[in-house]
């Protein structure tokens, strides 16, 4: 799958400080610690809907990410998938009387002018879990043969995932088994599937039913299950031993649990990741934001009422990517508010030096991606640059120049 296009990145004087995150398993912030090439997988969009500003938060964080290992020096394979056949797709695309295959793909090419509006860096390998079926059908035969996995005997026999497989299983959420029982219910799980070993096992291969979409396997017609298309897509593309894989907090339990289950359960490691990151979730106005609710705010509706996505993008990074936080018009006119200011700082014919502001700037985002810092040293320094001015002639272009290579706003 082609992804969307790549903004340019400018290289700024040295290189940035190493990077420390939390990590969700560890509970703890601690140093990211990759070679000369970082490796970052990060779950993508199940496209039935247009991009919401909870995906744009996400997506905003993993591309700090990037742009900080790429300033630190280190080259990036960063892959993304796209779940473009699942259940709320197909459910859409009945409701709408669309083809389920015309629905991905117009949300998918939204996503993209959205993120390319955004200055999302892409992934190297942008992957759909349609052109992974080979893939997926492999690693469910491997756990068939390897016994963590096994055939529900009915009309349809689906393959499941033993939740039991790997000892260490719920080591990423950290979560009891109610819990885990609890949120398997509500994101996509099937506790209540007759025939499972566990209720928490875990769908590999969905066999076909009448009417959806199915492909040919050893174990029978059908469509890989949610999880497995990550783990496949990302050992397939990465390998083992990942630096990361992110994606917003709602996923750490069920989907990343076991997506590193099954990675686990295939290559005998002990963690699929050497960090799990995850980006807290965006309500509106006071309220989760939600479909159901019918108060998603929509990135391309921002940008056609003629937002600047710099100043949704400087909106969204305003608060710590961790905190579960809203997202209002107040938000949105601080936003565009702090933008015209560093815009109108950062075009003076001079100003004060800006070595001192890049380096806390960088110290401050390698030190988990502290935002709410880093905004506000820039904003002391065009504070300073527009009511005390300067003398480097220099500076406000390479303020500029940072903003850009490590925020990812154009001033």
């Amino acid at each position: 799958m082609q992804s969307w296009s790549a903004p340019a990145v400018p290289v700024l004087p040295g290189r940035g400080p190493a990077l420390r995150l939390y990590d969700t398993a560890d509970r703890q912030v601690r140093p990211v610690a990759p070679g000369p090439t970082a490796s970052m997988y990060v779950c993508g969009i199940t496209p039935y809907d247009a991009t919401h500003l909870g995906h744009a938060a996400t997506y905003l964080v993993f591309d700090l990410i990037h742009r900080l290992w790429l300033d630190a020096g280190h080259q990036v394979n960063y892959v993304q998938n796209v779940t473009d056949v699942d259940d709320p797709l197909l459910e859409r695309a009945e409701r709408d009387g669309v083809q389920w295959e015309e629905l991905a793909a117009s949300q998918v090419e939204l996503f993209g002018a959205d993120m390319t509006a955004l200055r999302v860096l892409p992934p190297c390998d942008y992957v759909a879990a349609t052109e992974a079926i080979d893939e997926v059908v492999e690693v469910v035969e491997k756990m068939l043969a390897a016994g963590s996995a096994y055939i529900v005997d009915g009309d349809y026999p689906d393959v499941y995932f033993r939740a039991d497989a790997t000892e260490q299983f719920g080591y990423e959420s950290g979560f009891d088994r109610a819990t885990m029982l609890e949120l398997f219910a509500e994101r996509g799980g099937d506790p209540e599937r007759a025939g499972k070993a566990d209720p928490l096992d875990a769908l590999l291969w969905r066999a076909a039913r009448p009417g959806e979409p199915s492909w040919p396997s050893p174990f029978g017609a059908g469509r890989p299950g949610w999880h497995v298309e990550c783990a496949a897509i990302a050992l397939s593309r990465i390998g083992s031993g990942i630096d990361i894989q992110g994606g917003g907090s709602d996923l750490v339990f069920p989907h990343h649990e076991f997506s590193a289950a099954h990675a686990e359960s295939l290559t005998g490691e002990r963690r699929f990741a050497r960090h799990y990151v995850h980006a807290g979730m965006i309500g509106w106005d006071g309220h989760k934001m939600s479909k159901s609710r019918g108060n998603l705010v929509l990135v391309s509706k921002l940008r056609a009422q003629g937002t600047d996505p710099a100043a949704i993008r400087l909106g969204l990074l305003a608060g710590h990517y961790r905190s579960d936080r809203f997202w209002d018009d107040a938000t949105l006119a601080a936003a565009e508010a702090r933008l015209d200011r560093w815009r109108a700082a950062t075009t003076l014919p001079a100003g004060p030096a800006a070595d001192d502001v890049i380096g806390r700037v960088r110290r401050y985002l390698a030190d988990d991606l502290d935002t709410v810092k880093a905004l506000a040293a820039l904003d002391g320094w065009a504070t300073d640059a527009l009511e005390y001015g300067g003398h480097d002639a220099a500076a406000p272009r390479l303020v500029a120049t940072a903003v850009d290579a490590l925020l990812g706003v154009t001033l």
